[in-house]
């Protein structure tokens, strides 16, 4: 079974920059979207500035679903533009991810009815990150230089075929680079927006899409994106959001509480026109859609 209609998801926060490299490599899609979703999570206007120019750009829709800079709400910016998209399939990466020419089709080929996908993500050194960033894009490939896990980097669809697998394990999960059916999305209420710092939201999600009888499929040599080079953002030592996954596991939930369902409503509405789409500058508690 194949996707019908795709849209791609992209997360960010306050790097206009990183996300213009994001949107070039759209555009450079063999399979393009039909649409792109930016899950903003509090942005100043220079992110906005760089939405607005690609949407003239691209031949795709483009949303950009801002929420206001209440901190780490990453979850929830994800619930918001999961929510507004049309695809019946996600292909959800962060602002920070130059992804392959064939990243879309990749991922479009290889989804199957019982499974989500985790995607390769080959890093970018400082000083090749910085290049991109001075000089725009250029597609990174296995032999570029400043390239880390470069046999990430290799993409060939025999070894990929050899060496992709299916898992029921949480190992190696990483919410930079992941695709999904939105019904199975919507089946177990997407993102817990419990987290509110950085966290493992999206292995916490991810084990209750395992929870319901899907599988990680793990694809190696397709499906690969570009991980632009900056510090980490892990906390140093315990995590306290930690025990809301150790929750989920030990009672194998299949639902969070605090989830995508709040904002389905609003969303199904601003799809079908019958709520006035806002422009004004974006106010506290205030979610803007702008087309």
């Amino acid at each position: 079974m194949r996707p019908q209609r795709i849209s791609l998801v992209v997360s960010t926060y306050n790097w206009p920059a990183a996300l213009d490299l994001v949107f070039a490599s759209v555009a450079h899609q063999t399979l393009p979207p039909a649409q792109v979703v930016v899950a903003d999570d509090g942005s100043g206007p220079a992110t906005a500035s760089v939405v607005d120019a690609w949407r003239t750009r691209l031949n795709c829709e483009v949303l950009h679903l801002w929420q206001d800079d209440s901190g780490y709400r990453l979850a929830r910016a994800r619930n918001l533009a999961i929510a507004a998209a049309s695809g019946d399939y996600i292909v959800s990466v962060d602002g920070d991810m130059i992804l392959h020419p064939r990243f879309i089709e990749d991922h479009a080929r290889c989804a199957q009815p019982d499974c989500f996908i985790q995607g390769a993500r080959p890093r970018l050194s400082l000083p090749m990150t910085e290049r991109l960033l001075r000089n725009g894009y250029a597609g990174p490939t296995m032999l570029s230089p400043g390239l880390e896990r470069r046999m990430y980097a290799l993409r060939s669809e025999l070894l990929s075929r050899l060496t992709s697998k299916t898992s029921a394990t949480l190992n190696g999960v990483q919410g930079c680079n992941q695709s999904f059916w939105r019904k199975h999305i919507i089946q177990v209420n997407g993102y817990d927006e419990r987290f509110t710092a950085w966290g493992p939201e999206d292995r916490e999600f991810a084990a209750r899409l395992l929870h319901i009888g899907l599988k990680r499929q793990y694809v190696r040599h397709r499906a690969i994106a570009f991980h632009l080079h900056h510090q980490s953002r892990a906390p140093d030592s315990y995590n306290p959001f930690d025990r809301l996954l150790a929750e989920t596991l030990l009672t194998r939930a299949v639902w969070c509480k605090h989830g995508i369902d709040s904002h389905l409503a609003t969303a199904a509405t601003r799809r079908t026109g019958h709520v006035t789409e806002r422009h004004d500058a974006p106010s506290r508690n205030q979610d803007i859609l702008t087309r």
